[in-house]
């Protein structure tokens, strides 16, 4: 056995691992993974394009099979697997994967959905014409040159690229310890910042994204938000969020039913996949509203239908749809990218500055390469200028001569007449045509001329038919355009600005020849979604029941019954609960729930849970933080970005009673005097009008009211054994009916109230007799009835105009006649014909009626049957629901004056999608 090793020498295992993985680790980032700054390729990028420059495989030639391509690629330049580079070039050669493709293909070469590009036998491709570009002047020693893996051929380092591909295209790639991860940009944006930063070095990032506002993906879509751009702008890190663009179409002539057409999707995002995760949501139940889902994608372009169920919101299906899958994604930029051979994180200007340094380097060395030889070719022309001036003599000399050596001999020692020359050479400068390194005795010398080695060469291979006069003439005038040319290169080389004007123009040529237009829309919009954004707008019914559980419905659940009937359940009920508050409110409204303890909180009405007609719902501890013996009395409906931002009014030492706005209640009544001064003084706005089960009534400014807490504010500072029932928006000056379980009304107007701060208790609206209480306040609107019901289901309809306006703080007159029959008033509302109520018991009995079903009466009377209730069942409570052609002349009102509707237990309702019987009909 022969001896395996001369000599044995121990090392640290340690040292020796840690020395290997860094080679490793820096072969993997050199000469692989991340891209060279310069011309923004990656290694295997870089040898498939030179392969196929030498394979003369260029963008005005024919085809060649993929297979031969990649069989050069390995075979010479790249020791690597033949899929890996055929996945290379065929990434290359796809639109949808490059913002601007290098690679010219024939054949298939995969989809946006995934498929497989066919096997390299059977593609062929060439170099796109935008690639000849980047490979332009390689012949001109305009960049470094490195042996391939064996020693058997020379590569380019680089590439003398004249298009910015770092940017352009983008890289992505996973080294050692590090990755990159640069998005692809628009051609023309990307020239033009060049331009500018040639124009002014000194520029910022923030200057130059005037030029270049984000990146520009080959799938378009769409970029929410500018930030991550900023970011990674400036610190070569950052988030940018993509999505697909959508467009709504009608599916039928009514419109009522819609579509969502996605028409282009996010960076690297697979159309396949996709269509399989909505099918997946859809089939799951965590996407509701879609009926079909289909791809009609073509060569026309991308069209994926998604069809909804009618009635549907399709803005917040495709909220939807962006929060639960790609269609909203986010793209890490990492800008890493080689500098001097070292991995460096860039910046925009950064990225800017390396391919504008590099294409004065390569401007550089080809002027020089151009100018050697412009500089040769000339020394030759100026040659045999001479000797055809000359010609009748050297004809002599090379025919005296015995062979082409002697007569080589003979021209070179010969001094010539210069004159057809001399001229030219003189205005050109006798130096700037000199080759370099020709030594001092040839040229012009004492008036005569001296043909160099190659001169005389030259001119003993010069043919016959060179000795025309029109060649001659040629030749002269060849040799005066290198002299010029000499002279342009010679200012290029030593005029900075020359120079810079140079790489100016090429940047414009190649705008003018491959720019175009920006693909990817950027709009400055928050990306965030909030919940809001994925509920869909409809109206709800809202329920609070006595024992404080609270839950919400649609309202189109419910459908219109005639007067009388025995309707459905609600709500479950256990033991002695009942619902006590229920309000018919948008689903996106906020709802400002006041408490017994005159504490106000706030919930949006999509934050209520919905529940069946027949649950309890949840307990509202669970949703408010109410304390012990604290429930909810009153609910209404604001618009909080209406509202103003009043902070002085909302921080904490408001929760102290206010200097001047305690009133006690036994006080003597203001003077009329005194009231008509408050009238003249009280500005106007709006208010929250509020009134205690005692009959206390407070106005506050609703601006106190426009900042949610989570633990909640105080509205109202009680007295003890006292309670709120009631609030209602107002405008500062409307009239106030307050009715009492008495079967008592006073109306009066608000400006008798002078406004107070949120933590005041009032004034008296209502005097009280023995232990009656305020059930219901209204703010009364022109040509509107008043429904008033008993607690055992009588009720009736009253004009408005039958309720005389009063003082404030009396006993009223009567509204309805409370006795054996009808028991105590339970509930008063405003309706107009053509209107429906909705009737609760206390057991969740819910009985939905028409107001024109109901006898119009006066005030002294007792009413008809509402709904008919069980033996100890009682009627607790009636809302009133306004039609759909209703709501929609609200919404057109509200959109014209910007103010909040006033009513108390409609409170600003946003709108009312159909009832149960409408929808029924249109399904």
């Amino acid at each position: 056995m022969g001896e395996l090793a001369r000599e044995i020498l121990p090392i640290s295992i340690e040292d020796e691992m840690r020395q290997s993985y860094l080679d490793y680790a820096m072969s993997v980032i050199v000469g692989r993974a991340l891209p060279d700054a310069r011309d923004g390729l990656k290694p295997v990028h870089r040898r498939v394009l030179f392969a196929m420059r030498e394979l003369g495989n260029d963008w005005n030639k024919p085809y060649k099979k993929s297979a031969r391509v990649v069989g050069d690629v390995i075979g010479k330049y790249h020791p690597h697997g033949d899929t890996a580079v055929y996945d290379t070039i065929v990434r290359m050669a796809q639109p949808f994967s490059m913002r601007y493709m290098l690679v010219d293909g024939q054949g298939n070469f995969g989809s946006v959905d995934g498929d497989n590009a066919a096997a390299m036998r059977y593609t062929e491709v060439r170099m796109d014409k935008i690639a000849h570009e980047m490979l332009a002047d390689l012949e001109k020693e305009t960049v470094d040159w490195v042996p391939n893996y064996d020693g058997t051929e020379q590569i380019p380092a680089v590439l003398p690229t004249k298009i910015p591909s770092l940017l352009v295209n983008g890289s992505s790639g996973i080294a050692v310890g590090m990755a990159t991860n640069i998005p692809p940009h628009n051609l023309t944006e990307v020239i033009n910042g060049c331009l500018a930063l040639i124009d002014n070095p000194e520029l910022s990032v923030d200057e130059l994204m005037q030029f270049i506002p984000g990146p520009d993906f080959p799938t378009a879509g769409i970029i929410n938000g500018r930030a991550g751009i900023i970011e990674a702008y400036r610190t070569g890190r950052g988030r940018i969020y993509m999505r697909a663009r959508a467009e709504f179409e009608d599916i039928d002539k009514a419109g009522t039913r819609q579509q969502i057409v996605i028409t282009e999707l996010p960076y690297q995002l697979n159309k396949a996949r996709l269509i399989e995760k909505i099918a997946e949501l859809v089939k799951e139940k965590k996407l509701e509203g879609i009926t079909e889902l289909r791809d009609e994608s073509d060569k026309d372009g991308m069209r994926v239908v998604i069809e909804l169920r009618r009635g549907e919101v399709p803005e917040v299906i495709l909220n939807n749809l962006y929060a639960q899958t790609q269609m909203q994604s986010v793209f890490g930029i990492n800008n890493v990218a080689l500098v001097d051979g070292r991995p460096r994180l860039l910046n925009l200007k950064d990225m800017l500055e390396v391919f504008v340094r590099h294409r004065r380097e390569v401007v550089t060395r080809r002027t020089v390469y151009e100018l050697r030889k412009a500089r040769e070719r000339g020394h030759i022309l100026e040659g045999q200028a001479v000797a055809l001036s000359n010609i009748d003599p050297v004809i002599e000399l090379i025919k005296a001569s015995p062979t082409p050596a002697e007569a080589r001999e003979r021209l070179l020692a010969t001094a010539w007449e210069s004159s057809a020359v001399a001229a030219m050479v003189e205005r050109a400068g006798a130096e700037s045509c000199r080759p370099e390194g020709l030594d001092e005795q040839y040229g012009m010398r004492d008036g005569r001329y001296y043909l160099s080695p190659e001169q005389a060469q030259a001119i003993l291979e010069l043919r016959l038919h060179r000795l025309t006069g029109l060649e001659h003439e040629k030749l002269l005038t060849e040799y005066q355009e290198i002299l010029e040319q000499i002279g342009e290169l010679i200012h290029i080389l030593t005029s900075p600005e020359r120079l810079l004007e140079v790489i100016r123009e090429e940047l414009e040529k190649v705008k003018a020849d491959f720019g175009d237009e920006r693909r990817t829309e950027i709009v400055a919009s928050q990306v965030d979604l909030t919940i809001a954004d994925l509920i869909t707008e409809e109206e709800r019914v809202v329920t609070i029941s006595h024992g404080g559980y609270a839950k919400s419905q649609p309202l189109s659940a419910y459908n219109a019954q005639r007067r009388g009937g025995r309707g459905k359940a609600a709500t479950g009920v256990k033991d002695e609960d009942f619902v006590e508050h229920l309000l018919v409110a948008n689903s996106h409204a906020t709802l400002l729930l006041f408490s017994s303890k005159g504490k106000v909180y706030w919930k949006r009405t999509f934050e209520i849970p919905e529940a069946s007609r027949t649950a309890r719902g949840r307990p509202l501890v669970n949703l408010l933080p109410l304390e012990e013996g604290e429930r909810i009395t009153a609910m209404l409906q604001v618009d909080l970005e209406s509202l103003g931002q009043d902070e002085e009014l909302l921080d904490e030492q408001d929760d102290s009673i206010l200097e001047g706005e305690l009133v006690a209640l036994d006080e003597t009544e203001e003077s009329e005097t005194e009231q008509e001064q408050e009238d003249a003084e009280e500005p106007t706005g709006a208010y929250v009008f509020m009134a205690t089960a005692k009959g206390t009534v407070k106005k506050t400014p609703l601006s106190q009211f426009s900042r949610p807490r989570n633990s909640g504010l105080i509205a109202l500072r009680l007295e003890e054994g006292d309670t709120l029932i009631a609030a209602a928006i107002t405008d500062g000056a409307q009239d106030v009916m307050l009715f009492s379980d008495g079967g008592k009304v006073i109306r009066f107007n608000e400006r008798k109230v002078r406004s107070m701060g949120r933590t005041a208790r009032g004034v008296r609206g209502m005097r009280l007799l023995d232990e009656q209480q305020l059930i219901s306040m209204l703010i009364p609107e022109p040509e509107t009835q008043i429904l008033t019901a008993s607690e055992h289901g009588y009720g009736k309809r009253t004009v408005i105009e039958e309720f005389p306006v009063r003082g404030r703080g009396g006993q009223g007159v009567i509204a309805m006649v409370t006795n054996e029959r009808n028991g105590k008033l339970v509930g008063a509302i405003q309706v107009l014909d053509g209107e429906e109520i909705m009737l609760i018991s206390d057991q969740g009995t819910l009985v939905r009626t028409r107001v024109d079903e109901i006898s119009s009466q006066s005030r002294n009377t007792q009413g008809v049957t509402l709904i008919k209730l069980g033996n100890e069942e009682k009627l607790v409570g009636l809302e009133r629901v306004q039609e759909p052609d209703d709501v929609e002349d609200e919404l057109d009102s509200a959109a014209e004056s910007a103010e909040l509707i006033d009513n108390p237990e409609i409170a600003d309702v946003a709108g009312v999608e159909p009832t149960a019987d409408d929808a029924d009909s249109e399904e």
